[in-house]
């Protein structure tokens, strides 16, 4: 969809904003499958099904509490044993982080991406930070330890038996529900307090808004078959009115509130970044600007931490380190504002896409190569970015909802430094679900245009070098297809030049980002053949595996662009600045530099912004003398390969698919 990026653009009109607000309150809800309508035939109790009934009795925890409780942590997917991103296992979510912090290190301490990303300062990238000691680990994080000395389970068979699991965490509600001084009621409404601090937060908001989620899940129900192929049920019960009060008699702190920017439905505090003069015009460690008045926020950027919590906290309130606009928190979905959002962080590597855009640091480690995300972080995610994008106006579709992996190089030399997290294992379908625009068909077969879309659980290509470079990684769903230079898995994939100059083969490699398209992104097609579809990618054809009865991808509607005619192929640009003759005297003139790659005639993409070219210039630690350059040429964003590109509007004409 074409949209302004300044007031009195003209564009084509997006839905009504009145549509966006019914489906935000309509979101408060759970949004994956209801619980059996009414008088329907309850499906037959599956074999974890009776496992939480019987955990449950014997602690004396109500079955519904327990069901709940494993739903927002995951959604009663037992992983095959594998720990979540904060070293989570099963159902429960019974923490055991240790390992999972073995080999961490903050994704913005590795690699050459400069992630402030403007090339007319010196590189910014972030310093070193040493992995916390096991002894300092927050309680938070060392659940399944407290669960087997209060069960009797050994360690190993919490993390890898699924009713042993289920048993633990089941201990740890009847724990919680003693230690705040009330009876093992069978009444779920007696049992808000032990859910709140089941979430191990350490504020009052955030175990609020935990159990808030809780009981939301209870009134409601929900059903769904999980990763093990095993139905489980949780009936509605609409009418439970659980005792809100007892939060109070936990003894939690209150969150800094400060000048945090949140909806009300997370729990938010202010935990600022610093900006400090170092000498010397350096300086630390982001950039005072006047947004939206100045440059419109037109992007929200999706990363993960490589970090604990701690650490992330620790790290963005170094002004020697990086910054970004928000941190959440894995265990419990909690949200730390550390910028203003009318400030610019640097997070993306991009300092086009820094200055139009919010960050968004997800707890999370891809050191361990089968991780899972909590529901939890999912849905208080899915949340504040529902708030951003109404605030700001930016459309929820994957040319404005960016993972790291998403943002491209500002020139050539930047390419091969820049990130890839949050990589092919964060489940963007069941994301654009909770975020109110669910990723589904909007055109017949012999559409112009394909939204990539496998179903994750089931979907899992088989990746490497998560641990060791060259290994398969461990089995994991994924939202990610790759990309062939022909109609058959046996042929090469495709290349990407920025990447390999040389010409060599894209790999399998998880981090190799060359012949990946994923889910949520749409391109246009390119030749349909049998059970294999190609699209345009990186100037080529890319052909990837797309069978009718389980297609990864659907058929959409959209604008595409070529070349001009009379022009054999176009410049593709990282970065939308201005013209030389739009800078003013005193600001340096910035080179309009492309990539290596050329959109040949004849090839669509499909288009996103169409936006003016802009540079915030931003040298000095003093903002006063802080300029927006905006120029007379325009560029269309595109989604031109794994990541987006920019193409100047002279150069192409635009149809529809």
């Amino acid at each position: 969809m074409l949209r302004s990026a300044s007031p009195g653009r003209t564009s084509l009109r997006r839905p009504a904003r009145a549509a966006g607000v019914l489906a935000s309150a309509a979101l408060l809800l759970p949004l994956l499958s209801a619980a059996p309508p009414a008088g329907a035939e309850a499906p037959r109790e599956s074999a974890l099904q009776g496992q939480f009934a019987r955990a449950a009795a014997r602690h004396g925890v109500p079955e519904s509490v327990l069901l709940a409780v494993s739903y927002l942590q995951s959604r009663w997917d037992a992983h095959g044993g594998a720990p979540s991103v904060t070293g989570g296992y099963g159902p429960m979510h019974l923490t055991d982080a240790v390992t999972a912090l073995t080999e961490a290190a903050p994704h913005h301490s590795e690699g050459e991406e400069d992630a402030r990303g403007d090339s007319s300062r010196a590189v910014r990238s972030g310093a070193a930070a040493q992995v916390p000691a096991e002894e300092s680990l927050s309680a938070r994080l060392r659940t399944l330890e407290r669960a087997s000395a209060l069960s009797g389970i050994p360690a190993e068979e919490l993390r890898t038996r699924t009713a042993a699991n289920i048993e633990g965490g089941a201990a740890l509600l009847a724990a919680a529900q003693r230690e705040s001084g009330l009876p093992a009621s069978a009444d779920p409404a007696d049992w808000y307090g032990a859910v709140a601090r089941y979430s191990g937060a350490e504020d009052s908001a955030t175990a609020t808004t935990y159990a808030n989620d809780v009981f939301d899940v209870i009134r409601t129900g929900e059903s769904r078959t999980t990763d093990s192929g095993q139905v489980v049920t949780l009936p509605a019960a609409p009418a439970v009115a659980p005792a809100t009060g007892q939060v109070a008699a936990l003894g939690l702190r209150r969150p800094a509130t400060g000048p945090v920017e949140c909806p009300r439905s997370v729990a938010c505090e202010w935990i600022p970044a610093p900006y400090e003069e170092f000498g010397d015009g350096d300086y630390g460690n982001h950039d005072k600007a006047n947004r939206p008045a100045s440059q419109s926020i037109d992007y929200i950027v999706i990363h993960d931490t490589e970090a604990t919590w701690d650490v992330t906290l620790k790290l963005v309130q170094d002004p020697t380190y990086v910054s970004w606009q928000y941190s959440l928190r894995s265990s419990d979905g909690h949200v730390a504002q550390h910028l203003p959002l009318k400030d610019v962080g640097w997070h993306a590597g991009n300092w086009f896409v820094n200055a139009k855009s919010v960050g968004l640091e997800h707890e999370g480690f891809l050191t361990a190569p089968d991780s899972w995300y909590t529901e939890a972080m999912y849905r208080s995610s899915a949340r504040l970015v529902r708030h951003l994008a109404a605030r700001y106006d930016i459309p929820i579709d994957r040319q404005h909802i960016l993972g790291h992996d998403n943002v491209p190089g500002t020139v050539t030399s930047t390419i091969k430094g820049m990130h890839t997290d949050p990589g092919p294992y964060w489940d963007w379908a069941h994301y654009f679900r909770l975020l109110g625009r669910p990723i589904t068909p909007s055109a017949g077969p012999d559409a112009g245009v394909v939204t990539i879309r496998p179903d994750f659980g089931a979907h899992r290509p088989v990746y490497t070098g998560c641990v060791t470079a060259g290994e398969a990684c461990a089995p994991h769903g994924s939202g990610a297809v790759r990309l062939h230079t022909g109609p058959s898995a046996d042929a090469p994939l495709v290349k990407d030049i920025g990447l390999r100059p040389g010409g060599q083969d894209s790999t399998t490699g998880v981090n190799d980002t060359g012949a990946r398209a994923s889910t949520g992104q749409s391109y246009a097609v390119a030749e349909r053949l049998g059970d294999w579809t190609a699209i345009w990618y990186l100037g080529q054809k890319a052909w990837f595996h797309n069978p009718r009865q389980e297609p990864t991808a659907v058929n959409a509607r959209g604008l595409v662009l070529t070349p001009r005619e009379g022009l054999a192929s176009v410049p593709v640009y990282g970065r939308a600045y201005p013209e030389a003759a739009a800078y003013p005297a005193g600001v340096p003139v910035q080179a309009v530099s492309p990539l290596p790659y050329q959109l040949l005639a004849g090839q669509r993409y499909v288009v996103g912004d169409r936006t003016p070219g802009e540079y915030y210039f931003a040298p000095v630690f003093d903002s006063s003398g802080h300029r927006v350059v905006r120029g007379q040429e325009e560029y269309y964003q595109i989604q031109f390969g794994h990541r987006v590109a920019f193409v100047k509007v002279a150069d192409v004409r635009v149809s529809r698919a």
